[in-house]
């Protein structure tokens, strides 16, 4: 009876050989970043409207990343089953759009169906083909070439590198198009807001920091003692020492407690200046969460303090708010 080992060699060499086929079929796609790929994408940079995007079978999941991928890089865009546009979705489709077809053969019947309603829509017509001498692709008003000699298939029948082409098609337009419309990491964040992404590019310091009664500070003429209790009562392991304007002076840690502690200083008469760390490391209200990490990493420091456009305290944070709103 054979094992799961018995194949173990049989399976690494499949799996190289579909690698090595969809690798080359990818690399074929180089020459046919062309004039037709210029005016598909210039096609979509003057879309008024949304690029719709149909498909069947693994063409339509293909199609349906590739409108993902659209919408989230700045170009507007949703998939429509070509089966559903012929009973009733149609209405989706509006003469501003664009409609980006993906059929391997260029000869699946759903889109052959209403490829006359697109037309009589007057709406531009992208496709994405395995044959450029297909209805669909005669039909186009800009066709791109996505055929592959073969599949990785070993029966030639499973759809792999001709979905893994029309993929990497998809992401070429994507990409292009972000790029010319100038999309800004700002921008792309703004589609991804709940993701770790969208909180690294978008959630700023003051969205996190711990200020009014939750920010620990205490004026220059505050002893030890009274510093201690400043920090035990608001739980960061810092305190602010401020002016009587509320600018930043110093700023006073555990450790700073701790050394404090071992000159066996009196907690009582000695004065929070003493002990302090002066120009400490103080970041704007206004900055991202992401680069009060950075500044913390480069300083081997774990908490700092958040001061307004004035330089006035407004709050403070440390690693495990960030940890907490996702930062890190």
């Amino acid at each position: 009876m054979n094992t799961p080992s018995d194949f173990a060699h049989d399976f690494r060499t499949l799996g190289l050989a579909v690698v090595h086929t969809e690798s080359q079929a990818v690399s074929s796609l180089a020459e046919r970043i062309d004039e037709s790929f210029i005016d598909a994408c210039n096609v979509f940079l003057h879309c008024k409207a949304r690029v719709v995007v149909i498909g069947i079978g693994k063409s339509g999941h293909i199609g349906s990343k590739i409108a993902a991928t659209l919408a989230s890089t700045g170009t507007p865009s949703f998939f429509v089953h070509p089966g559903e546009a012929s009973h009733g979705d149609m209405g989706m489709i509006v003469a501003d759009d664009v409609v980006l077809a993906i059929s391997n053969s260029g000869e699946t019947d759903e889109i052959l169906t209403i490829l006359p309603l697109i037309k009589r829509l007057g709406v531009p017509l992208v496709s994405l083909t395995g044959n450029p001498r297909s209805t669909i692709a005669k039909a186009s008003t800009v066709n791109l070439d996505v055929s592959v000699t073969k599949e990785a298939c070993p029966l030639g029948l499973a759809p792999t590198s001709s979905t893994t082409v029309a993929l990497v098609m998809g992401d070429a337009l994507a990409v292009a198009l972000l790029t010319a419309k100038g999309i800004s990491a700002d921008d792309f964040a703004r589609s991804h807001p709940g993701g770790r992404l969208g909180k690294r590019l978008l959630l700023q310091s003051s969205d996190i920091m711990h200020s009014d009664e939750q920010l620990p500070k205490v004026p220059l003429d505050t002893t030890l003692r009274d510093a201690i209790v400043e920090m035990n009562s608001k739980s960061l392991g810092i305190t602010a020492i401020v002016d009587h304007d509320n600018y930043v002076k110093g700023i006073v840690t555990d450790g700073d407690l701790r050394r404090a502690f071992d000159k066996q200083l009196d907690v009582h008469n000695t004065l929070v200046t003493e002990i302090m760390t002066p120009n400490c490391v103080i970041i704007e209200q206004n900055s991202l969460a992401v680069d009060a990490l950075q500044a913390m990493q480069q300083h081997k420091i774990s908490a700092l303090l958040v001061v307004d456009k004035d330089e006035k305290l407004v709050g403070a944070l440390n690693m495990h708010d960030l940890l907490r709103a996702g930062v890190i």
